[in-house]
C-alpha cells in the first residue's frame, strides 16, 4: 500500500513511495485523490471560490484540469500559460478566486489526519533518509510547493513566512511481532503492524465524530476469538504496545482510528515492539472490528488474557472509548488479584519543610478531581516545593508491607479544557494532543509522570470523595466520624453530571467507577470493606472534598475554595 485516503485521514507509506520533488507530489495519485475529495466537499458546502473556478472547465469536478494547471505553474509563467490554453487563460484572469481556492485546499489538507509510515526493513522509497529526517524533508517540500504556487498566482513574494506543520502530523516506524505461538487462537493477529517508534509534530489536533462517551462495557461469556479469526484482515491494524499500570497491553487499532492510537502515547507508557518481541500480553484491545452490537470484554482463561473489542463504526469514534476499555480490562484484572481500583486522582506532595503527603481523591467524571489538584498547585505558593501526579483518572490501592499504597495506571491525563483555568491549554501546547478543541467537552491528552514514578507505591495519607454538587458548604473538606458512613458515601458515587458522558443531573455510580467495579460489584464490595477498615484502623483521614464544580458560577472558585482547605490540612 502506497497510501490510504479517506474523508478525514491520509496515511502515506514512505517506505513504498516518497516524493522528492514538487512535481512528484503533483504527479502522485494520492495528491489527485485528496484534491478530488476537497472538490467534492467544496461543492457540497457551496464554496463560491471553488464553484467559480470550476465553471471554466467542462469536466464534472475539474480535478484533472486544476492539477494540470499547477504543473504548468511550476514551469511556465502566467503569461506563457495563458497563450497555451483558453480555459487556463480564463482561470488565470481570476487570480483572486484561484488564490483563495489554493488557500482553501491548503487549509483542508492541514485539517486532515496526516500520518506517515516507515517500515523497519529494507525496501524502496525512504531507505536513504532517516526516520525523523524524512518527515522534516516532506514537510519542507509541501511548504515549498504551496508557497511557490501561491506566489506565482499573486505574482509577488510573501513578506512573512510561517513554518507551519504542513507535511504529516505524525510518523510511525512499524515492524512485525509474532508473539503468539504457532496454531494459537490469536494467530489471526500475526500480520498486524507493530509500532516501533512514534514521531509527533505538535500541535497535534484530532477531530472525532463523537465528543463524549456513553454507557459502560459489559462482559461477555461467549468467546469472541472464533468470530474474529474467521473474518479479520490483520494487515489493516496497527499494534500499540503499552504498560497499563502493571499490565502489558497490546492495543490493535484499525487504520481508520490510527490517530487515536497515536494519542495514547501521551496517556500510557509506550513500549517499542522490539522490547516485547514474542512476549504474551496481559490484556488485548482490538479497536475497530466488523461485528454486531456494542463493545464487550472477555476473560480468556486458557491464555490468561483479558480481551476487549470495539466495533468498526463511528459510534466509538472518540478517545474516551479507547481509554476506558483499557482501564476496564486492567481494573477487572486488579480485582481478581485482590487490589482495589479507584476512579480518581492521587498526588504526592513534598512540603517546604521536607515532609511528604500522598492525597487520594475519588470521584466519577466531572467531579472536580483534576481541577482541585490544579487549584492546589495554584494556591500553594512556597508551601509546596514539589508535586507529582501519581494518577489523574485511575489508580489502584494495594496492601503491601502492612500499609495501603496507591499506584498509578496512566502516565498522562485526559483533561477537560472547559473546566481548567484560562490559558492552561496554551501552556501545554508544545506537548499536548488536542481532541475537538473548539467543541463542547474539548479535551487534551498530556503526559504528567513517568511509568517508574507511578509504580513506586505511595502510602495513602488522606482519602477524599469529590462532591461537585452541594452548594451550601462552609468548609472545603469534612471528615467522616465512622468508617461505615464513609463506605456509604464512596459506594453511592453521587455526582452532578456535566455532560462529559451521556448523563445529566444528579446521578450515582457504584464506587464512582463504572470501569471494573460495576462489572464485578460483589468482589469489589469485599475489597472496599477490607481496604476502608484498614485505613480507618490506621487512623488515615477519610472525608469529602466539596469541589462545587457543577454549581453554576463556581467552576473556578469551587475547586479553589476546596484547595485552600486541603492545603491547610496538609500543612498541619
Amino acid at each position: 500500500m502506497e497510501y490510504s485516503v479517506t474523508e478525514k485521514q491520509v496515511i502515506l507509506n514512505f517506505s513504498k513511495k516518497f516524493c522528492n520533488t514538487e512535481i512528484e507530489i503533483l504527479n502522485s495519485s494520492c495528491f489527485y485523490e485528496v484534491w478530488e475529495n476537497f472538490i467534492k466537499k467544496s461543492i457540497k458546502i457551496k464554496n463560491q471560490n471553488v464553484i467559480k473556478i470550476l465553471s471554466f472547465f467542462e469536466a464534472d469536478n475539474g480535478t484533472k484540469e486544476l492539477v494540470d494547471l499547477f504543473r504548468h505553474l511550476l514551469v511556465f509563467s502566467i503569461e506563457e500559460i495563458k497563450i497555451t490554453d483558453e480555459k487556463y487563460k480564463a482561470v488565470l484572469e481570476h487570480t483572486e478566486e484561484l488564490a483563495e481556492l489554493v488557500q482553501d485546499f491548503y487549509d483542508y489538507w492541514r485539517r486532515l489526519e496526516r500520518i506517515a509510515l516507515t517500515f523497519s526493513r529494507k525496501n524502496e522509497g525512504v531507505d536513504a533518509l532517516s526516520f525523523i529526517g524524512s518527515q522534516t524533508r516532506f514537510n519542507d517540500l509541501v511548504l515549498k510547493l504551496y508557497r511557490f504556487i501561491s506566489e506565482k498566482i499573486y505574482d509577488s513574494k510573501y513578506s512573512i513566512y510561517r513554518q507551519l506543520p504542513a507535511g504529516v502530523n505524525a510518523q510511525l516506524m512499524v515492524t512485525k511481532n509474532r508473539w503468539m505461538k504457532k496454531n494459537s487462537s490469536y494467530s489471526f493477529l500475526e500480520k498486524a503492524n507493530a509500532i516501533e517508534q512514534i514521531l509527533i509534530r505538535p500541535p497535534y489536533i484530532i477531530y472525532t465524530e463523537k465528543n463524549k462517551r456513553t454507557g459502560i462495557y459489559q462482559e461477555t461469556k461467549k468467546n469472541p476469538l472464533r468470530m474474529l479469526a474467521s473474518n479479520f484482515d490483520a494487515s489493516q491494524y496497527y499494534c500499540f504496545q503499552t504498560m497499563v499500570g502493571a499490565a502489558l497491553t497490546y492495543v490493535y487499532f484499525h487504520k481508520n482510528f490510527l490517530a487515536m492510537g497515536i494519542a495514547i502515547a501521551n496517556l500510557f507508557e509506550f513500549i517499542p515492539a522490539s522490547n516485547v518481541k514474542e512476549k504474551k500480553p496481559d490484556c488485548i484491545y482490538i479497536f475497530g472490528v466488523e461485528m454486531e452490537g456494542d463493545s464487550v470484554f472477555y476473560y480468556d482463561k486458557d491464555n490468561d488474557i483479558y480481551l476487549g473489542i470495539a466495533p468498526l463504526n463511528s459510534s466509538v469514534d472518540y478517545f474516551g472509548y479507547v481509554k476506558k476499555m483499557m482501564l476496564t480490562l486492567y481494573n477487572v484484572k486488579m480485582i481478581a488479584k485482590g487490589n482495589l481500583p479507584l476512579h480518581g486522582a492521587c498526588v504526592h506532595l513534598t512540603l517546604s519543610d521536607g515532609r511528604c503527603k500522598n492525597i487520594v481523591i475519588i470521584g466519577d467524571s466531572g467531579a472536580g478531581k483534576s481541577e482541585s489538584l490544579e487549584a492546589l498547585a495554584a494556591v500553594a505558593g512556597d508551601d509546596i516545593s514539589s508535586s507529582l501526579t501519581v494518577f489523574d483518572d485511575m489508580g489502584t490501592l494495594k496492601y503491601e508491607d502492612g500499609e495501603i499504597k496507591a499506584y498509578g495506571t496512566e502516565i498522562g491525563a485526559f483533561v477537560r479544557l472547559d473546566d481548567m483555568t484560562a490559558g492552561y491549554a496554551y501552556k501545554e501546547m508544545d506537548r499536548a494532543i488536542f481532541i475537538n478543541p473548539d467543541r463542547t467537552n474539548s479535551r487534551l491528552v498530556i503526559p504528567v509522570s513517568t511509568h517508574e514514578q507511578i509504580m513506586k507505591g505511595y502510602k495513602v495519607d488522606m482519602l477524599l470523595y469529590a462532591n461537585n454538587f452541594e452548594e451550601d458548604v462552609k468548609r472545603g473538606i469534612n471528615f467522616f466520624s465512622n468508617v461505615e458512613a464513609a463506605k456509604e458515601t464512596f459506594i453511592r458515587g453521587a455526582r452532578k453530571a456535566k455532560g462529559t458522558t451521556q448523563e445529566y443531573g444528579l446521578v450515582e455510580s457504584f464506587f464512582a467507577n463504572p470501569f471494573g467495579p460495576v462489572q464485578k460489584e460483589k468482589e469489589t464490595r469485599k475489597l472496599i470493606d477490607l481496604y476502608f477498615d484498614k485505613l480507618y484502623k490506621d487512623g488515615i483521614p477519610i472525608g469529602t472534598l466539596y469541589t462545587r464544580l457543577a454549581v453554576s458560577g463556581m467552576e473556578q472558585e469551587g475547586p479553589k475554595f476546596a484547595a485552600i482547605d486541603l492545603l491547610k490540612l496538609v500543612k498541619e
